[in-house]
C-alpha cells in the first residue's frame, strides 16, 4: 500500500488533509446504526391536500373581492360619467336614471315620485367614491 493511500474505513479528507468522521452529518463505519428512510408519504399526502384546500380558499376570497371592487368601479364611472348639474353631498342618497336618448342622469328625485327609467340609487361616501344602495 502507498504512504498516502488510507485504509477504506479511515476517513481522511484530502482537501483540508484532516480526519473528520466526526464532522460527517452521517455515519462512517460498518459497526454505525444504518440510515433508515422514514416513510412520510402519508404527512406529505395529508398536508398538500390541506395546503391546496386553503390556497383555493383564499383564491375564491380574492376572486370575490376583485369582482366586488370591479362592480364598484363600474358604478362608480357610471355614476360620475353621468349627467348632472348639481353638486353632491358626501352621506346623501342620490338616484341615476336613463332620459330618452338612453343617456344616464343623477338626480334627487326618487324612483316613488317619478316614472323616468330608473337604473339604481347610490350614495357618496367621504372617500367620493360612489357606492350602490341596495334597493
Amino acid at each position: 500500500m502507498s504512504e498516502d493511500k488510507k485504509p477504506d474505513q479511515i476517513v481522511f479528507n484530502e482537501d483540508t488533509q484532516r480526519y473528520d468522521a466526526a464532522l460527517k452529518p452521517y455515519a462512517t463505519n460498518v459497526g454505525a446504526p444504518s440510515i433508515q428512510v422514514t416513510d412520510n408519504s402519508t404527512w406529505k399526502n395529508r398536508n398538500i391536500n390541506k395546503a391546496n384546500k386553503q390556497i383555493k380558499a383564499k383564491y375564491l376570497e380574492l376572486k370575490a373581492e376583485y369582482e366586488r371592487m370591479m362592480t364598484a368601479l363600474e358604478h362608480n364611472n357610471l355614476v360620475y360619467n353621468s349627467r348632472y348639474n348639481f353638486e353632491p353631498l358626501v352621506g346623501e342618497t342620490y338616484h341615476l336614471y336613463r332620459d330618452k336618448q338612453q343617456q344616464p342622469f343623477l338626480s334627487i328625485i326618487a324612483p316613488s315620485d317619478c316614472h323616468f327609467d330608473f337604473i339604481g340609487s347610490f350614495e357618496l361616501d367621504s372617500e367620493f367614491v360612489w357606492k350602490k344602495v341596495d334597493d
